[in-house]
C-alpha cells in the first residue's frame, strides 16, 4: 500500500474523539498549571491554607489583592480540582490534603514552585520558535526570574534535607567540614545550600562560582547581610576551568547538564580536588534512553524544559546541547571517565526526580 493510500484512510471515530479529549485535557492541564504560578507567587496558596471555608472577597482582602482577579483564579483552581467550593454559599477552601503540595511550607514539597516553568516556557515561546529555525542557542539572561524559581526548588529540594540526608551520604564529609576544609560548590546559582553549609561549620572555608552577575550579587548580599567571614561568591565561566588540588569537597547542585562540555567540566572538578577528596552532585535523574522515562516522574515537564531553556543554554555556550535528560548512565560515565575511583549512586526518597553521585578522588 503507497504512503497516499494510507493517509486516505480515514481514522477510527472513536479513537479520535477519545484522543481529542486527551487533548482537551492536556491544553486545560497547561492553563491550571500557569494559574498555579500565578497562585504561588501571589501567595494564594498559602493564605488560604489558613482559612476556613470563605468568601473570594475574605480570601483577597487577607491576601492584599484585588478581589474580581482573585474571583477568577478561583474559578480556574475550583474546575481544575485544586480548591474545593460550596455552591450554596459560594465559599471557597483549600483542603489541607491539597495544601501538602501547594505551600511554601508543604509538607511533601511545594509543587506550586515548577508551574513558573510552565509560565515561562509561555513568556518563551517567539524566542524559541525563531531558534527552532536559526539553531541557534541562548543564555541564562535570556530568562525572566530563572535564578529565583531555580533558589526556591534548590530549598526544597538540596538546602531543606542537606544536613539530614544529602551529606550524610558522603561518608566522613560531616566530621571533615567541622574540622575545617575548603569547598567549592561549581555552578552554585544563589547559593542557598553554600551559605547554609558556612552557616553549619564555621571552621571550613567556602567558595561559590557562577557564570551569572545576578545570581553572584544576590548571593553576595546575603552574605554580607548576615556577616559571614567563611564564604564568598564569584562570577566565574567554568568553561575552560583550571584549579589543581584545590579543594577537599566540591558540589553541584542541578548546575552540570546544561554546561558548554560537561565531561570536561567533572574533568577538572575532579583535578581541582586533593587526593582523597569528594565530589557531591546532584542531576537529573532520568535515563538518557526515552523509552525508560515514560513512566518518570514530570518527564513531559521536564523534557519541555530542557527544549526551551537547559538545551538552548549549553547550544549558545558552543556545547552539544544534551538537555535536561542527558541521562544518569551518561552522568555516571563521565564519572569514571574523569577518573574517579569511586562512583556511588543514590536517588531519594523525597525527591525522586534527581539523582545523586558521591564521587571519590
Amino acid at each position: 500500500m503507497s504512503s497516499a493510500e494510507l493517509h486516505s484512510i480515514a481514522p477510527d471515530q472513536a479513537q479520535a474523539e477519545a484522543f481529542a479529549e486527551q487533548v482537551m485535557g492536556l491544553l486545560n492541564a497547561g492553563a491550571v498549571s500557569v494559574m498555579i504560578s500565578i497562585g504561588h507567587r501571589a501567595s494564594l496558596f498559602d493564605v488560604m491554607a489558613g482559612l476556613p471555608p470563605t468568601s473570594s472577597a475574605v480570601i483577597a482582602e487577607r491576601a492584599g489583592l484585588a478581589e474580581r482577579y482573585v474571583r477568577e483564579w478561583l474559578a480556574v483552581m475550583v474546575t481544575g480540582g485544586l480548591v474545593a467550593y460550596d455552591t450554596k454559599i459560594q465559599y471557597y477552601h483549600l483542603p489541607p490534603e491539597h495544601a501538602a503540595c501547594l505551600t511554601r511550607d508543604a509538607i511533601l514539597g511545594n509543587l506550586a514552585v515548577y508551574g513558573q516553568h510552565v509560565a515561562i516556557m509561555g513568556a518563551m515561546q517567539e524566542e524559541i520558535l525563531d531558534r527552532f529555525h536559526s539553531g541557534e542557542g541562548a543564555v541564562y539572561g535570556d530568562y525572566p526570574c530563572f535564578h529565583q524559581i531555580m533558589a526556591e526548588d534548590s530549598n526544597q529540594t538540596v538546602t531543606g534535607q542537606l544536613f539530614d540526608t544529602i551529606l550524610p551520604l558522603a561518608e566522613g564529609v560531616d566530621a571533615r567540614l567541622e574540622e575545617g576544609i575548603d569547598v567549592l560548590d561549581a555552578g552554585c546559582g544563589r547559593g542557598s545550600a553554600l551559605i547554609a553549609m558556612a552557616r553549619q561549620f564555621p571552621r571550613s572555608r567556602f567558595l561559590g562560582y557562577d557564570l551569572c552577575p545576578d545570581a553572584i550579587d544576590h548571593a553576595s548580599f546575603v552574605v554580607e547581610q548576615e556577616g559571614l567571614a567563611n564564604i564568598r561568591f564569584e562570577v566565574r565561566d567554568l568553561t575552560g576551568y583550571d584549579e589543581k588540588n584545590r579543594f577537599d569537597f566540591i558540589t553541584s547542585f542541578d548546575a552540570v547538564h546544561d554546561q558548554k562540555d560537561p565531561q570536561a567540566l567533572i574533568q577538572s572538578l575532579h583535578d581541582a580536588l586533593k587526593p582523597g577528596g569528594i565530589y557531591l552532585m546532584q542531576d537529573i535523574g532520568g535515563s538518557a534512553r526515552l523509552e525508560n522515562n515514560l513512566d518518570f516522574p514530570m518527564a513531559s515537564l521536564l523534557y519541555a524544559v530542557s527544549c526551551v531553556h537547559c538545551m538552548p543554554v549549553s547550544l549558545g555556550q558552543g556545547g552539544k546541547g544534551l538537555g535536561t535528560m542527558w541521562g544518569w548512565e551518561t552522568a555516571e560515565a563521565m564519572l569514571k571517565a574523569a577518573g574517579f575511583r569511586e562512583v556511588q549512586r543514590h536517588v531519594l526518597p523525597h525527591d525522586p526526580m534527581n539523582v545523586w553521585f558521591v564521587s571519590r578522588a
